[in-house]
């Protein structure tokens, strides 16, 4: 069976969907603990540049510039057994998000363009594609899956991206898939493989939490998209079980708007005591301006 980028994408959607109604029924989904009136553009505007633009449009750079300097090349890979597939985008797609990832968390530059997707003061399926605009653009493990597809592994792409969504989307979501399952005495042995393979809300939420010296928090690690492995292979995991107090970012000036979406084009806020109208929840701003008045 084949997919078509079309037929996956259709998938994803539907997962995301899937999940959306289900902290609907279960969570506060328009109402977030904390939430800023900047938060919902934020998501609204990267979620539909990324998957309307900024990916197809990688795809198809990358399909031009193989066209133009290595046509020869073009679906080279076409007949190569699953497995190799996998281990292809493994290594070059879902390793290089880490490192990527984990290159965001560790330069300032990189992380001016990261800090969107956790100035969040929430979990929840809406951080999934929430980033500045240019975080996706520059990011090699898209280009290098684009590659992949240009080689002719485009029907595995297909199914991959759909498993690999389905794992990060479920990572971010408030409504912990994995929480009542470490409960089940029974279920001990395939958990512990399981949070050790691919990213689980406990492991995910860990680096979204806000404060370091909450013992469920690891925003310095935890870096994994579809497999934590990497984390367990490279150092950085910590398993805890335990879901952070809190979410966000601590010791760091209010971002505003524009910085959360296209910094470097527009400037950083780097006033610790600045009130942005929006970027604050409704009672601080109440509280802020009862103190200055």
């Amino acid at each position: 069976m084949h997919l078509t980028n079309a037929q996956s994408s259709l998938i994803v959607a539907l997962i995301y969907l899937g999940f959306c109604l289900v902290e609907l029924a279960r969570t506060r989904f328009f109402a977030k603990a904390e939430q800023t009136r900047h938060d919902g553009i934020v998501e609204i505007v990267s979620t539909f540049t990324l998957t309307i633009l900024t990916q197809p449009a990688i795809l198809l750079a990358v399909g031009a510039l193989g066209h133009r300097f290595f046509p020869q090349y073009e679906g080279a890979l076409a007949h190569s057994p699953w497995y190799a597939a996998l281990a292809l985008f493994l290594v070059f797609e879902d390793m290089m998000q880490y490192w990527w990832h984990r290159a965001s968390h560790s330069t300032a530059w990189l992380y001016n363009l990261h800090r969107a997707h956790h100035n969040a003061r929430y979990m929840s399926v809406r951080l999934v594609y929430r980033n500045n605009l240019l975080y996706y653009a520059m990011m090699p493990s898209i280009w290098l899956a684009g590659a992949l597809v240009y080689l002719g592994l485009g029907w595995f792409y297909a199914f991959y991206l759909i498993v690999k969504m389905l794992v990060i989307i479920g990572a971010h979501s408030d409504v912990a898939w994995d929480a009542p399952l470490y409960r089940i005495k029974a279920l001990a042995p395939i958990m512990w493989v399981v949070e050790r393979t691919i990213s689980t809300p406990a492991t995910h939420h860990a680096h979204h939490g806000r404060h370091a010296d909450d013992p469920a928090v690891h925003y310095k690690g935890n870096f994994g998209n579809l497999l934590f492995f990497w984390d367990v292979l490279f150092g950085t995991a910590k398993i805890t079980r335990h879901f952070p107090q809190s979410y966000g970012v601590e010791n760091l000036p209010p971002a505003t708007l524009g910085q959360q979406l296209l910094w470097p084009i527009l400037p950083e806020n780097k006033d610790m005591a600045a009130v942005i109208p929006g970027a604050t929840p409704a009672r601080a701003e109440a509280q802020a301006a009862v103190a200055a008045g």
